[in-house]
């Protein structure tokens, strides 16, 4: 389709998507394109191309709310994209929840257009670089919420492996990367498509290299506060919990001996209350007094002492469990629970969904440990949460652990994308992470986000001791918080006064 200036249709369409249903297929497509940056493709550079084609796609839309459309079709394909691996579990109830989360990009494809369409100039190029990040940052906050789903899948999170984007996220959190990623992509479009505005756009991906440059080289990093010795045990892929139990029983007296300073069970790695179960207590008590260490276990079952399924972390020493416990907060929708269980209880015959919902803790915890060490535990995809393990540091914690169980998920790219969120809650809170799972992948990132020792796979069942690197200091997120969702919610407010100002002007003349 060409247009004339100002935006006019001139000729007929020869783009080919004159079809509703090739645009909506392109629409899918090309949301999908960024899913390749994160694991297990782990193409990370591909990010800062990979909305190109849907803003240019967006950008052409005839009208706004075809725009919205395209939005709206290219977040489901995003979101069905990265969350694929869904599938076996929640069918095609998976279609349903990308359709119905893929609305959150409806303002978002509405915007490309209106601040993109036909031959923008500078002025509105430059605002296209700001309000285009922030709606997309709108966007990612909405379906973080917990009862949508969770911030699985941010943009900013596929650049986990890359040290200048870790010191990034040190400062602004993952909020600040995905900004920055998308302020590149949308350069990029007009570099390629609005000659008036590749200034404005080569400007743009200066001013991005120097903010980058200029963190690397002068923002604060963590101090060295000693080390730890940490053992993570990876029992594999075991259904029976009390087969289970027993792996992971000999397993750890493997590190009889090894001055250790922690063991890591994974999640639902004990399958019955210990309360009920003194001789399980008794084990435990005893492979700590062997190892001459505290376990932290991870109890999936139902409380002998109130009511419901809970998982629980669990500090257990010589002496049994310690009364340090930490009950699970946010739970996976569907997985451990199901929204509005009198209307979507159907899930349950379609798919894996939970069939008792679990409940949720209450309170964060920090435990300590015999020598002073302070611990925040996390429990599965709560690592994804950036205020989680920001709030667990605020509350004094040195050590972030993530006890996880993606066994259902065993050949997918599951593992891979859970395991590395374990560097950027590092790097943006100057506390080391270790990411402790039944079947793999377990790794452990340092207060930089910096991996520290090799990573056990999916196909490891064995135990493994990690020289833990501890950091000194309070990163600027910390002290901050998301700042940067702050700024975008500010700036999308004063367009939208902006174009009521306007509104109301035209109306009245």
């Amino acid at each position: 389709m060409s247009f004339g200036h100002g935006g006019r249709r001139t000729g007929r369409r020869r783009d080919g998507l004159a079809s509703p249903w090739t645009r909506g297929a392109v629409a899918l497509g090309a949301g999908a394109l960024p899913a390749l940056a994160f694991p297990e493709p782990s193409l990370w550079w591909l990010a800062y191309a990979a909305l190109v084609p849907w803003i240019l796609l967006a950008r052409s839309a005839p009208t706004g709310r075809r725009a919205a459309l395209d939005g709206w079709l290219g977040g489901a394909g995003f979101l069905l994209a990265v969350h694929h691996w869904l599938m076996p579990s929640l069918h095609v109830f998976i279609v349903v929840l990308a359709a119905l989360l893929g609305l959150v990009w409806v303002p978002w494809g509405w915007l490309v257009r209106r601040l993109l369409h036909g031959r923008p100039g500078p002025a509105r190029a430059a605002a296209a670089l700001v309000l285009l990040p922030s709606a997309w940052l709108l966007a990612e906050l909405v379906r973080s919420w917990q009862y949508l789903g969770g911030p699985w899948g941010l943009l900013g999170a596929s650049q986990w492996q890359v040290p200048p984007a870790l010191r990034l996220a040190s400062v602004g959190g993952v909020w600040l990367v995905s900004f920055l990623l998308v302020v590149v992509n949308v350069a990029l479009a007009l570099l390629i498509a609005v000659a008036g505005a590749r200034r404005v756009a080569l400007a743009a991906l200066t001013v991005c290299i120097a903010a980058g440059a200029g963190v690397w080289g002068w923002a604060p990093g963590p101090g060295r506060a000693g080390t730890v010795r940490i053992a993570v045990v990876q029992p594999g892929v075991i259904d029976v919990p009390g087969q289970r139990f027993d792996r992971g029983e000999r397993l750890t007296r493997q590190l009889a001996g090894r001055d250790l300073d922690l063991v890591v069970w994974g999640e639902s790695s004990v399958g019955q209350d210990l309360a009920a179960r003194p001789d399980l207590s008794r084990r435990l008590a005893a492979l700590s007094r062997l190892v001459g260490a505290d376990l932290l276990v991870n109890v999936d079952a139902r409380r002998s002492d109130r009511p419901g399924i809970y998982k629980s972390s669990v500090l257990v020493g010589p002496h049994g469990p310690t009364g340090e416990r930490y009950d699970k907060m946010r739970l996976v929708p569907f997985g451990e629970y199901i929204p509005a269980r009198s209307l979507l209880g159907w899930a349950t015959s379609v798919g894996k969904a939970a069939g008792e919902d679990r409940r949720r803790g209450t309170e964060r915890v920090v435990m300590r440990l015999p020598d002073g060490l302070r611990i925040g535990p996390l429990v599965c995809f709560e690592s994804a949460f950036p205020d989680m393990s920001r709030n667990l540091v605020r509350d004094g914690a040195q050590l972030l652990v993530v006890q996880s169980a993606t066994s259902t998920f065993q050949h997918s790219w599951a593992p891979a994308q859970h395991a590395s969120l374990a560097a950027l809650r590092a790097a943006e809170t100057w506390r080391p992470m270790v990411h402790a799972t039944l079947s793999g992948v377990s790794a452990v990132f340092g207060p930089r986000g910096e991996p520290v020792g090799g990573r056990m796979g999916t196909d490891t069942s064995a135990v493994r001791v990690y020289q833990v690197p501890l950091g000194r200091g309070t990163s600027p997120y910390v002290r901050t918080g998301p700042w940067t969702v702050y700024g975008s919610l500010a700036a999308l407010a004063a367009f939208g006064a902006a174009e009521g100002a306007g509104a109301l002007r035209r109306r009245r003349g």
